[in-house]
């Protein structure tokens, strides 16, 4: 490959941060470090020399390798690498990353003011692009594009969440309908899924209630439900219930109309996946509203899932204990009606406030007490629904940036003779984050994609706290992606002056 010749200035950036960044990062990369997950607000825990987790016996394989760091980032020109790099290493300050979220929290951010703006403008020009697409559905869509050159493809997320009333839900919904309209007109398969959030089309308020009912007759099976569809189950034996701790009164008249609405509007979102022929992912949430979530996702997977097409995709938190419980009875039930399905594969997103809310009404939380059994579990799940694809139409989204994990679900998926370029297999991970794992995936021959959501910066906000607090740990430990980019950096540096 042709070595560019870098301008003056961009030579005089690269050496100021390069050399910085050497000077102030003193950890190393080692191809067999499993990086923390990307959902768990934790210091990655002493347990990178243990031998690494399995899945189903198999041995750490060698199929993705990092250690060609020009080959990795060969497609990322000099000046996003450098854009990259000094975001990663700026949300790797522990106190940067803790004054940005109480300015993001503050009354600062209440009011149209010029500290307002210029706060927003920072955030944009920041952290905002670095972990999102852009403001609008056309800037994502030139950012799909950019991706897809470089090997990669796109979930494209119109970040909106927590609406409290129909008219917000309304115009959401056109959000969620003009994305979808937005792919088709992108390069094929350049989008691998559209992703949307139930609580953005849904009020909150009405999803918790109708959470409470569905965890009641968990409980009490001859409790009626006279406005439920058809699902697949929802909980399993080891599910928490704690958040409903007494009868919850029926839904009213207008709270029915409301749930009908609701679902009306996933409904008109799916028949706009099925015509353009693009997966339709539901993300997760917390566990006070998931089941009602499940419920909607199930439904709809029942009515639009046809033909070995899972167009509906549903997501499974593996930090949760009753994860591959409530994995398997889906998997089960879907089998059984004959619906292909498909799951997202994460590891989760609100840790803290889960264990919160369990301590608080004294249970024990529903994640798992360790960091290891959230990657035994991940990795047990991903190994179940590598065998569903070899053996049947159902599919899966791997979405983590735990370099092990991707290691050994690339190596069954071989063993599997699930070939490389295979539809129902997808990995995945956030945008602007784990480029090295994407690159490697990608380079072994596998479908890869990036978590891009889009949207106005102050409507980002919510998301772009949860990216801070939840890779605090991710990003404050040895970060493989700023190594590899700092190693990366200074081989352009070295290969411009000499």
């Amino acid at each position: 490959m042709a070595t560019r010749v870098l301008q003056p200035k961009q030579l005089q950036n690269i050496r100021f941060f390069v050399t910085r960044s050497f000077k102030t990062s003193s950890s190393s990369i080692s191809t067999a470090a499993a990086v923390s997950p990307l959902s768990l607000a934790e210091k990655p825990e002493p347990t990178f020399e243990k031998p690494p987790t399995t899945i189903q016996g198999h041995a750490k394989p060698s199929i993705l390798d990092f250690h060609d760091h020009q080959k990795l980032f060969s497609n990322l020109p000099t000046t996003k690498l450098l854009h990259a790099s000094a975001n990663l290493y700026l949300a790797s300050i522990g106190p940067v990353v803790d004054f940005g979220m109480w300015v993001m929290n503050s009354r600062l951010m209440e009011t149209d003011n010029i500290v307002r703006d210029a706060l927003l403008k920072t955030v944009r020009h920041t952290f905002f692009e670095h972990f999102c697409a852009g403001e609008d559905v056309v800037e994502a869509g030139r950012c799909i594009k950019k991706a897809n050159e470089a090997g990669l493809r796109g979930m494209l997320v119109f970040a909106v969440e927590y609406t409290g009333h129909n008219d917000a839900c309304d115009q959401n919904l056109k959000g969620f309908l003009d994305t979808v309209q937005s792919a088709m007109s992108l390069p094929p398969a350049s989008v691998s899924s559209v992703v949307v959030k139930v609580t953005a089309i849904c009020p909150l308020s009405l999803l918790q209630r109708v959470s409470d009912l569905l965890r009641w007759q968990q409980r009490d099976p001859s409790f009626n439900l006279p406005w439920k569809h058809s699902s697949f189950p929802l909980f399993s034996d080891s599910s928490p219930l704690y958040h409903t701790l007494k009868k919850p009164e029926p839904l009213t008249p207008q709270e029915e109309l409301d749930l009908q609405l609701g679902l009306e509007r996933l409904w008109k979102l799916c028949e706009k996946s099925v015509q353009a022929n693009i997966s339709l992912t539901v993300d997760a949430e917390n566990t006070a509203v998931q089941p009602a979530i499940d419920y909607f996702t199930y439904s709809a997977a029942i009515k639009y899932n046809k033909d070995d097409n899972p167009i509906v995709y549903g997501t499974i938190q593996t930090y949760l204990k009753d994860a591959k419980e409530r994995l398997l009875l889906a998997c089960k039930a879907a089998e059984k009606m004959r619906v292909p399905m498909g799951f997202k594969l994460v590891r989760g997103a609100y840790m803290s406030s889960e264990n919160k809310l369990a301590s608080s009404l004294g249970y024990d939380s529903p994640v798992h007490n360790s960091i290891q059994d959230t990657h035994d579990c991940f990795n047990d799940c991903a190994s179940f629904m590598l065998e569903k694809i070899a053996n049947g139409p159902d599919a899966v989204i791997l979405a983590t940036h735990n370099v092990e994990s991707g290691r050994l679900a690339a190596t069954k998926a071989l063993d599997l003779g699930i070939g490389k370029g295979n539809e129902k297999l997808e990995f995945a991970q956030l945008y602007g984050m784990s480029d090295a794992l994407s690159f490697g995936l990608s380079n072994a021959g596998f479908q890869v994609s990036k978590y891009m959501p889009y949207g106005p910066v102050d409507k980002v906000i919510p998301y772009l706290l949860r990216r801070a607090e939840e890779n605090r740990g991710l990003l404050s430990a040895s970060c493989i992606d700023g190594d590899l980019m700092r190693k990366e950096l200074k081989r352009r540096l070295k290969a411009a002056i000499f």
